[in-house]
């Protein structure tokens, strides 16, 4: 039985339409991924899956208990840590008293609760209550909270630690239903470890909204992709809209290449009927009638005749060709969406020899390199420590952060594209347009046309002043300013930040085959796994080569 059944839901938000028809089912024992461009309406799918937000249309139906988790979790005012677990605990400590009250009844003779105790015992084996306690320990620990205190106030706990004791709460109550926005979010590489394997073993149905590319590859069993693609019914009806994929993140992209590329050739098919369709029309219309004009032999006659067949029959063509015409555009195959490529802008001209050479150079209290040498063929990501300088370490090869000692040469004009984590917009009140232009010649309209054609940005978000734009269209723009200098550098600090997980797998595989040098810093498991340079280490503030 499904647990959680999403039925044609549909809403809007200020007229603009955010979902649209979306169905999906959950069931026992199954981990659903959903995945999708920014904006798409990933976490407004979880609201309304939650109960928390009404759609406009469309129906939600689950079946017992409900764990709702999002991405900045709220947790009681006042109390304690020890009272939000006991809070959690609450319904099996219930469900457990009522248990040992109809055994008491039970061991008086009373038969009468018999069916209710099996109820209740039934209850709390498939919610392992037995194992409450034990799993609320094991969730502190494996989320980085054994440390902290249990009388500690609830108010004095950091935004991080408060959002992974929502997540240690979330998973002490073993809901049926567990939704999670975004649950990797402030954890590090170990608690990620324990909340795969928690969630693995939950008996419920998990439903999660993650840009994390590893935690769904070891955790999906199935993934919900709210980028459109395209679907043909049994009568040849197509569809454009979500799809699900089964299996983990891994089997999500061969299946979602293979989806393109059946989208691609349909709509190739569909052109090439509709153009050919078209030729009959224009074609044998001009025929009808043409045959036997003008002559002024003894066969009139049979050639009036022989006119009237020829006619009759390209007659019948042109209204099969028109009928055809008329229910290819019935059943309209859309044009794929572009996708978006990198190449052109990427790899250009890339002089060979050292392009960025670092000798002894230390920022006090950031970063000490020894020595680093940056060529065309340098393919090199920087670990380390959150605060121990690796984002210091790309603003230094940038030029965007002067060293007191040591050296920084670079060749002559040499072209760098720098993507910092923050801070690329010093002014808020420009529009897109106008960031995108900042520091060129001419006019910033003249650049529109540019900016539109990368496809990074919606239209209405040209005009829209970066202050206004979301984190991801920041970070988009802050990219397409990158590409058009065409870099013969890249440096690349936490490039997935904040992009839809489609914009992020062009972006690597631009990257990959684009030959020009790179430097990478990242959090990503996904990138640093698939990694195929050199590593480098900075350790309290040193860079260390290996």
């Amino acid at each position: 039985m499904s647990l959680l059944s999403v039925r044609h839901l549909s809403i809007a938000y200020a007229g603009r339409r955010v979902l649209d028809g979306v169905s999906y089912d959950a069931t026992a024992g199954e981990r659903l991924g959903i995945v999708g461009e920014n904006g798409v309406g990933k976490s407004t799918l979880l609201r309304l899956s939650a109960g928390v937000e009404r759609p406009d249309s469309g129906t939600v139906e689950r079946h017992g208990t409900l764990g709702y988790l999002t991405q900045e979790p709220d947790l009681p005012d006042g109390g304690t840590v020890d009272g939000a677990i006991d809070a959690a605990l609450a319904e099996f400590r219930l469900l457990e008293q009522r248990m040992r009250a109809a055994e008491a009844k039970l061991a008086d003779g009373d038969q009468s609760v018999l069916d209710e105790y099996g109820d209740l015992l039934a209850e709390f084996e498939h919610r392992d209550g037995w194992s409450a306690d034990a799993r609320a320990a094991r969730a502190l620990a494996g989320l980085g909270l054994a440390d902290v205190a249990g009388d500690r106030p609830l108010d004095t706990l950091s935004g991080g630690q408060r959002s992974r004791l929502a997540l240690a709460l979330a998973l002490v109550r073993a809901p049926d239903v567990l939704l999670l926005d975004e649950p990797t979010n402030h954890l590090d590489d170990d608690a990620i470890a324990f909340l795969e394997e928690a969630l693995r073993a939950h008996r419920g149905a998990v439903v999660t909204v993650s840009h994390d590319r590893a935690f769904l590859d070891g955790v999906a069993t199935s993934i919900l992709d709210l980028d459109p693609v395209l679907t043909v019914d049994r009568d040849g009806t197509p569809h454009v809209g979500p799809a699900r994929y089964t299996g983990t993140y891994t089997d999500y992209l061969a299946g979602k290449a293979a989806a393109r590329a059946r989208w691609e050739q349909a709509y190739a098919t569909w052109t090439d009927e509709v153009d050919e369709a078209r030729a009959v029309v224009k074609q044998d219309a001009r025929r009808v009638g043409h045959d036997g004009r003008g002559r002024r032999d003894n066969d009139k006659f049979v050639a009036h005749f022989l006119s009237q067949k020829v006619d009759a029959a390209v007659s019948r063509r042109v209204r099969d060709a028109e009928n055809r015409l008329r229910r290819l555009e019935e059943l309209r195959i859309p044009k794929p969406p572009r996708l978006l490529t990198f190449d052109a802008a990427l790899g250009a001209d890339v002089p060979d020899g050292v392009l960025i050479a670092v000798r002894d150079v230390k920022v006090p209290g950031r970063i000490t390199a020894r020595a680093l040498d940056v060529t065309r063929d340098t393919r090199l990501m920087i670990n380390g420590r959150n605060g121990s300088g690796k984002s210091s370490l790309l603003s230094v090869l940038a030029g965007a952060l002067e060293p007191e000692t040591g050296e920084v040469l670079r060749s002559r004009r040499l072209r760098i594209g720098w993507l910092p984590q923050t801070g690329s917009f010093p002014d808020p009140t420009l529009t897109a347009v106008q960031a995108f232009a900042a520091g060129r010649p001419g006019p910033a309209d003249e650049y529109q046309a540019e900016l539109a054609g990368l496809g990074l940005l919606p239209g209405p978000a040209l005009a829209t002043p970066v202050g206004a734009l979301s984190v991801g269209q920041q970070r988009r723009l802050a990219l397409a300013r990158l590409l058009v200098t065409r870099p013969q550098v890249l440096l690349l600090d936490e490039p997935t930040n904040h992009l839809s997980l489609g914009l992020v797998e062009e972006l690597e595989a631009a990257v990959d085959g684009a030959g020009l040098a790179v430097v990478v810093v990242t959090h990503d498991r996904w990138a640093r796994r698939r990694w195929q340079g050199e590593r480098a280490e900075v350790v309290h503030s040193e860079l260390l080569l290996g």
